[in-house]
């Protein structure tokens, strides 16, 4: 039984093949309401369109996943309703030119004006800001990111932000929508040992306060289970946590069709 926040994810013999060849196969896999769960292969074996398929974003050709009891790929609209990405490379990026409180600015905007019920909508303007506040200062703390810490506070831009300082400000912006899932794309990407601890940290604290995380990574922690994509010669496999494998090399995966890319983008800059 599904908890009221978190989004249960299953997977069945799900694949995808384009028309230069198979992404990814066989991927079968269940993870409970607030779960975290790492996602892991080698260069090139569809861990990102994975990714972008079980939160509705990419369209697949084979076997079935559902999202919170919705099915994939059928009831994708839905899904992206209740999925929001964190980092995706070309499909969530942070604009370097933006600082830190334009982001955040935006994105409570967004959120107001199309994620929230009409009756939010119906309050005085002063109301809707607070509520507007309140949802990123929780989002802030859930990524354990504080602006006042960094250069120039909110007004610090995002071209000089330390690599974990922008994975945070991704997750913040993610959770503003207080999704049932977060997708987060290369976890582990040019951190250190200890930020890669921190990351983990961040994306633990997050699960453990209900969101189901799904993170594609080029090497899980202990703990976690594992869902390990494959190139097309191979099978993909589900391991238990606390078993850990070699680090892979990543490169993410753009959508291999043209409708594939107008499935992924256009939804995905909306979660």
């Amino acid at each position: 039984m599904e908890s009221p926040h978190g989004a249960a994810v299953s997977a069945e013999d799900f694949g995808l093949e384009g028309p230069r060849g198979r992404v990814f196969r066989n991927v079968t896999f269940r993870a409970e309401p607030g779960e975290l769960v790492a996602i892991e292969g080698p260069s090139g074996s569809g861990r990102t369109c994975l990714l972008l398929a079980l939160t509705g974003r990419m369209r697949t050709t084979e076997g079935y996943a559902e999202t919170g009891g919705l099915r994939l790929p059928k009831q994708a609209a839905a899904v992206r309703g209740i999925a929001a990405l964190g980092p995706v490379p070309g499909v969530s990026e942070l604009d370097p030119a933006f600082t830190v409180a334009e982001h955040l600015g935006e994105r409570a905007l967004l959120q107001g004006r199309y994620g929230s019920p009409l009756r939010a909508l119906l309050r005085p303007r002063a109301q809707r800001r607070a509520a507007a506040e309140v949802r990123v200062d929780e989002a802030l703390e859930a990524a354990g990111l504080d602006p006042a810490t960094l250069p120039k506070s909110g007004r610090t831009s995002v071209r000089d932000l330390e690599r974990l300082e922008a994975l945070r400000l991704s997750v913040a912006l993610a959770l503003i929508g207080r999704p049932r899932l977060l997708a987060v794309d290369d976890t582990d990407l040019k951190l250190s040992d200890a930020e890669r601890e921190q990351a983990w940290a961040l994306l633990r604290s997050v699960a453990d306060a209900g969101t189901t995380v799904l993170a594609v990574c080029s090497e899980a922690p202990g703990n976690t289970q594992v869902v390990r994509t494959a190139p097309a010669t191979e099978e993909a496999r589900v391991e238990e946590p606390a078993i850990e494998e070699p680090a892979a090399e990543d490169a993410p995966q753009e959508p291999t069709t043209e409708e594939e890319t107008a499935d992924a983008r256009p939804e995905a800059r909306r979660a």
